[in-house]
């Protein structure tokens, strides 16, 4: 087998499971229990032959380096593709286990959800490896559309159907506003290829000359279509409506899966293609990243909406990874430089499992239909339910930053590569950790809820399906090993170093 069908095997498998429980369902419709068994089994056997294929070492994966298919290259798989590919199939194979408990009471389709987050999630991996512009906007569709049907997956629920709508049409406006941009990076430099696109801005600026109309323009409209599809200020509105709607386990996928997709290809567009102009768009990004933090914050303090509170914090973390870009971009050594990338990657590793887990247990208390979202229903958890209290206290010590948790490893990550810059750069570090100080006080706040306050005597039974019970226990143990295992910690650093080399390897400094 050719090195170019290799690298290809994880993105084509879920591409076939998705067509094959299409057609399991066509000919035994509602056999959810045959569905679950085909999408946890392929997702398993996916993320088995992506870790064969790409990440492991060279004597023991079956790829040594980057694996280009076409010519000129359309797809790459190196290690940036292959751990981002292990990161998004985890994220679906979590995000099934937790599904079920929430969506088979409420009598919602579970082959159409499996079948739809299975095309999102081959989207995001397309993103991965695109090494063309229009294979990246190929992606991006196949991403986001199932994105806008799993927002609307319960039709029957108005404020579904309204986040669906919002995030439908800033959705495909900012795709279009992307699209734009595109369009002008081609026009100016006669084509689509990521690195024929680098090299001819590296021959044409100099540094001496102002940035020419085209360009600039093509910086605005990227700026604000990628910034729309990771929820960073001033473009987050949708982000609340559409979290606060959508159905539990699909919020947590929203969470995570998108935002993870969209930094990639951020990585692509903005570091790998537009690596020349990095200078140009510093600035702004900085700004950005600051004001996305403390707006989404000091936003999430006022809430008593759970989901709202965490689509408001997920904002707030947007800003944290924002500022390992800037490193980037600011950074005049390539190893500095690199290590901003890495926590970029880094911080989207523990996000998602911290993330995801914390949406996960929210899932998990609305088993029964009925159950609000209020923060108030967490009320006497440690007491109702010891191990779902004690698996989102750990989600949010670390989304907090508390060590040794994931969270405070990725914040850490960051912040040091921010600091080895100086200057601004400094400054931009300590406004990261007053903002994750402040963020304590409404993820502690739940955490008062569940042990220091006496449920009501009529308070509603909570049972944990054990699916959903076996991806609490993966969630929680990743949270925790990221921080606590050495060997998985060093893994997890020694990949996201290795793929934000690479990145940088292709830019001159």
């Amino acid at each position: 087998m050719s090195n170019e069908l290799l690298a290809l095997i994880p993105f084509a498998l879920i591409i076939a499971l998705a067509m094959t429980i299409l057609v399991v369902d066509l000919f035994w419709p509602r056999r959810d229990d045959l569905i679950m068994a085909l999408g946890l089994g392929g997702l398993l056997v996916a993320l088995v032959l992506t870790l064969v294929i790409g990440p492991l070492p060279a004597d023991l994966g079956l790829l040594e380096g980057a694996t280009s298919v076409g010519d000129p290259a359309l797809y790459t798989r190196d290690l940036l593709t292959a751990g981002l590919d292990v990161l998004l199939i985890s994220i679906a194979l979590l995000t099934l286990l937790f599904a079920p408990d929430y969506i088979v009471p409420r009598k919602l389709p579970l082959a159409e959800f499996t079948v739809t987050l299975l095309f999102a999630i081959s989207g995001g991996m397309l993103i991965a490896g695109g090494q063309d512009l229009l294979i990246l906007v190929i992606g991006l569709e196949l991403l986001v559309l199932p994105g806008y049907i799993l927002a609307g997956f319960a039709k029957r629920d108005g404020l579904s159907t309204e986040g669906a709508i919002k995030y439908f049409l800033l959705g495909s406006f900012s795709s279009a506003i992307l699209l734009f941009g595109l369009a002008f990076v081609m026009g100016f430099t006669g084509s689509t290829q990521v690195g024929a696109v680098a090299g001819a801005l590296g021959g044409v600026l100099d540094g001496t000359e102002p940035l020419p109309l085209a360009l600039a323009m093509a910086l605005a409209l990227l700026s604000v279509g990628l910034l729309f599809k990771i929820a960073a200020v001033p473009f987050h509105y949708w982000t609340p409506d559409a979290y606060q709607g959508s159905p539990t386990p699909v919020t947590g996928y929203l969470s995570v899966g998108p935002k993870i997709a969209a930094f990639a290809l951020i990585l692509r567009i903005f570091v790998e293609a537009l690596g020349p102009l990095r200078g140009e768009w510093a600035i702004i990004i900085g700004i950005l990243a600051a004001v996305t933090m403390t707006v989404g914050n000091l936003a999430a303090l006022g809430q008593d909406n759970i989901k709202r509170m965490l689509a408001y914090s997920s904002i707030a973390h947007t800003g944290y990874i924002m500022v390992g870009l800037v490193v980037f971009a600011t950074a005049d050594d390539p190893e500095v430089a690199a290590s901003g990338l890495q926590g970029v990657l880094f911080y989207g590793v523990a996000y998602a499992f911290m993330n995801l887990g914390a949406f996960a247990v929210v899932a998990a208390l609305q088993r029964r239909p009925g159950v609000t979202s209020q923060i108030a229903t967490f009320t006497g958890l440690g007491y109702r339910a010891p191990v779902l209290a004690l698996a989102m206290t750990v989600f949010l010590l670390s989304l907090v930053g508390i060590p040794p948790l994931a969270g405070f490893f990725a914040k850490m990550t960051v912040v040091l590569a921010a600091l080895e810059v100086g200057s601004t750069m400094t400054l931009l570090a300590v406004l990261m950790m007053l903002n994750a100080a402040m963020a304590a006080f409404y993820y502690l706040r739940v955490v008062v809820y569940m042990y220091m306050r006496t449920p009501a005597e009529d308070a509603p039974e909570v049972s944990v399906g054990t699916v959903t019970r076996a991806g609490l226990v993966v969630a929680a143990v990743m949270v925790i090993v990221i921080g606590l295992v050495p060997p998985v910690t060093g893994a997890i650093l020694e990949w996201t170093e290795a793929a934000a080399q690479g990145l940088v390897a292709l830019i001159e400094f």
